[in-house]
């Protein structure tokens, strides 16, 4: 800033000396001023002293701050008005706010870093990571051909193929390559007290039996029978058909007792097929304890239900169907690779196959012991309300 040649004092004696009688012309050339720089400063500073001339310049220069923090102010409001929709959560984010602001508005880094709260050095801060292309490119295959997959069963799936990294550098990667699965969750009630039923830990201890409704290409809707062992998790049987009977369930479950052998318990809903006299025979017939859950409360048999969410997120959505024999060879393939090759959470990652093979061979203590899946637990109806086949008998 330039200095200025006379102070307010001197200003001041200046006019002072006007004041006395001397004449402008006189005293302009005797202190070397223009005629027009006296009159300004009489205009200014005429029949004031030196007392009001300091207050005058305290003034203004408070006057000259307040304007340069007003103007600081809305220049970092004006800022932040452009960052309204940038959502500003770790670093990645904050450098992109800090370039935003100096490409749009023209801030130096400092500013834009004093704005939205970041460290300079973070802001300078460049990443030295590998890029992990054959990583990434592997990663992004197997997210195409498993579109509903986690990075938790991807990783398991990277971690069979040999790829020593931790789960924690896959789902780094994960996040970066953009392929998180967005799934809509429904909201959590509360479903007061529950009266479990605890299940040997053994293969056949319990089956679960549930329908999942679908469509074909033409829009012919089909329905699809599915049996699930409640203990190894594994899919017995998914018979896709345009009408299942009653009859018709009762013959599949005799094809898969002579397969797989008879089991301890059996769990279904109320459906018309499960509670007509071909499954009521059946049942009296084969000595196979039926139980029914509440009416209305399908978390009693959530196993079955795990399921069918799975079946229609992983496969029913994602395919179309052209008809029956084209359903039924594609849900037996999904069938297949879901025993034998997806990696089930609630069995410690394992396959249900694996898992059952294990309980095979090693007994279901032992299987407790060492393997990572804790012991199934039944969710049935709660007491009073527990409906079997002799109950549904005696009611005719």
């Amino acid at each position: 800033m330039k200095r200025k040649r006379f102070t307010e004092e001197q200003i001041i004696a200046v006019l002072r000396e006007q004041e006395a009688g001397a004449k402008v012309a006189d005293v302009c050339r005797k202190h070397g001023i223009s005629d027009a720089t006296f009159y300004n400063w009489k205009a200014k500073y005429g029949g004031m002293d030196v007392s009001d001339a300091k207050r005058l310049k305290a003034l203004e220069e408070e006057n000259a701050r307040l304007k340069k923090l007003l103007a600081e102010q809305m220049l970092d409001a004006a800022a932040l008005r452009e960052l309204l929709n940038k959502k500003m959560v770790g670093p990645a984010a904050k450098r992109d706010a800090v370039a935003h602001l100096r490409s749009a508005m023209g801030l130096s880094e400092r500013r834009a870093c004093t704005i939205i709260g970041a460290d300079r050095k973070m802001i300078r801060y460049s990443s030295c990571r590998r890029p992990e292309t054959e990583l990434r490119g592997r990663l992004r295959e197997l997210a195409n051909e498993r579109r509903r997959f986690g990075y938790r069963r991807l990783f398991i799936l990277l971690r069979r193929e040999g790829e020593a990294s931790g789960i924690n550098r896959i789902y780094r990667l994960y996040r970066e390559e953009g392929l998180a699965v967005r799934k809509r969750r429904s909201r959590r009630r509360a479903v007061g007290t529950r009266a479990p039923i605890l299940v040997e830990a053994r293969p056949n201890a319990r089956w679960s039996l549930d329908f999942v409704h679908d469509q074909f290409a033409c829009g012919r809707r089909f329905r699809v029978l599915n049996i699930v062992d409640d203990v190894t998790r594994e899919c017995l049987a998914a018979v896709p058909d345009t009408s299942i009977s009653g009859r018709r369930v009762a013959r599949e479950l005799t094809d898969l007792i002579g397969r797989r052998g008879k089991p301890g318990m059996i769990v279904s809903d109320h459906g018309t097929e499960f509670t007509s006299n071909a499954i009521l025979a059946w049942s009296k017939d084969h000595r196979v304890e039926w139980h029914y859950i509440a009416p209305g409360k399908p978390m009693q048999n959530g196993y079955i239900e795990s399921f069918n969410g799975r079946m229609r997120d992983e496969l029913l959505n994602e395919s179309l169907f052209f008809g029956l024999d084209h359903a039924r060879s594609a849900i037996a393939d999904w069938v297949k690779d879901f025993n034998t090759a997806r990696p089930h959470s609630s069995l410690g990652y394992q396959t249900p196959a694996a898992y059952a093979e294990v309980l095979a061979a090693t007994g279901s203590s032992t299987a407790q012991i060492e393997g990572s899946a804790p012991p199934p637990v039944a969710q049935p109806a709660p007491q009073g309300v527990t409906e079997t086949v002799e109950a549904l008998i005696a009611a005719g």
